[in-house]
């Protein structure tokens, strides 16, 4: 075959591989949504929290209306900006571009009613997995019909998302990589787009370890750094002490043995609303808490380990619940409480 032939044959296969894939993602999109989701998860300590809001119902109402407002203007925004941005081109909006955008549409929505339905029926622990997969969804839809960076892309954030759950990342670190994924992945996805151009399948790997390794590298460093901290030089007093002088900075050591009350609050149509209520927990090995001024400050360990925040060690899970009525006891409510810490004492 001559290479005229061979040249207009790349042609015409160019030709229709373009036309396979005639949709066209707008870096802007890419850049406004990863912002907006990524600077949403990193204030979402700040924002709308239990103390600003103690009602749950309140609080998920007001999520629930942010999180609309924010989906709907950057929708809003990105629809009017690749409307211009077609028209410079004097490009018409087709209709399989129509239908991609509305199933995008669709995963952020489903985004924003699985967030509120969290306050209702818990799981809160796997929401920002939940967003990194339906945004993982949204590119792999997209990229079908348009650039095959995208499916690559959306491919590897979808199994980011169920990495962060099977490695059961806690709360911090689920937050700061799912914030690096949107906030720092889009836009450097942006940066890669290369219009539809076919690439051999070792280049796309390259370009696939080389995104991932700039997406989880900062989290990770982060969160190594974070760990690495330690308190400044406290006295490590007895609980008999600190109860007898707390002190501005301490490290209490609760002993094993140690009784811990839970006082669980009643509330409900069911059982008489109480305070009262107190389920006495015994510790069974010693525990290191960090104080400062008389309160914690999150920081704990078991004694000769690394410190640890106490809103990420701990998974607290209820597997079952039984309620039974006997005629030798009576009615009764039987349940199994798991408290468990993700690094296990080594002595």
């Amino acid at each position: 075959m001559s290479q005229l032939a061979t040249q207009q044959l790349d042609s015409i296969h160019s030709m229709l591989s373009a036309g396979h894939r005639n949709l066209r993602i707008e870096r802007h999109s890419l850049v406004l949504w990863g912002a907006n989701c990524g600077g949403l998860i990193l204030a979402s300590n700040h924002i709308l929290t239990a103390e600003q809001f103690p009602v749950l119902e309140q609080r998920a109402i007001a999520w629930l209306i942010l999180l609309t407002l924010t989906v709907s203007g950057v929708s809003l925004l990105d629809w009017h900006l690749t409307r211009r941005a077609k028209q410079a081109r004097d490009e018409a909006w087709s209709f399989i571009h129509r239908q991609v955008i509305k199933v995008w549409w669709l995963l952020m929505s489903v985004g924003v009613l699985l967030t509120f339905a969290t306050f209702f029926y818990g799981g809160g622990y796997m929401i920002f997995a939940a967003w990194v997969v339906l945004t993982g969804l949204g590119l792999y839809v997209h990229g079908l019909f348009s650039e095959e960076l995208l499916e690559w892309a959306g491919a590897l954030i979808i199994a980011i998302g169920i990495g962060m759950l099977a490695f059961r990342l806690n709360y911090t670190a689920s937050q700061w990589v799912a914030a690096s994924t949107l906030g720092l992945g889009l836009p450097l996805l942006a940066a890669m787009l290369d219009r539809g151009q076919q690439r051999a399948a070792w280049v796309r790997l390259v370009q696939s370890v080389g995104w991932i390794l700039c997406v989880l590298i900062p989290p990770l460093l982060a969160q190594r750094l974070d760990n690495a901290s330690v308190p400044p030089d406290a006295p490590v007093v007895s609980l008999d002490e600190f109860r007898k002088q707390p002190a501005a900075q301490q490290i209490v050591v609760l002993p094993a043995g140690s009784t811990i009350p839970v006082k669980v609050e009643v509330s409900g149509d069911v059982f008489r609303a109480s305070n009262g209520s107190v389920l006495p927990l015994v510790l069974n090995v010693p525990i290191e808490i960090v104080m400062n001024n008389g309160l914690p400050t999150g920081k704990w360990r078991f004694p000769g380990d690394s410190w640890e925040m106490a809103r990420e060690t701990h998974w607290i899970s209820i597997p079952w619940i039984k309620a039974e009525l006997a005629p030798q006891s009576g009615p009764e409510i039987r349940t199994s409480l798991v408290v468990e810490a993700r690094h296990q004492p080594t002595h």
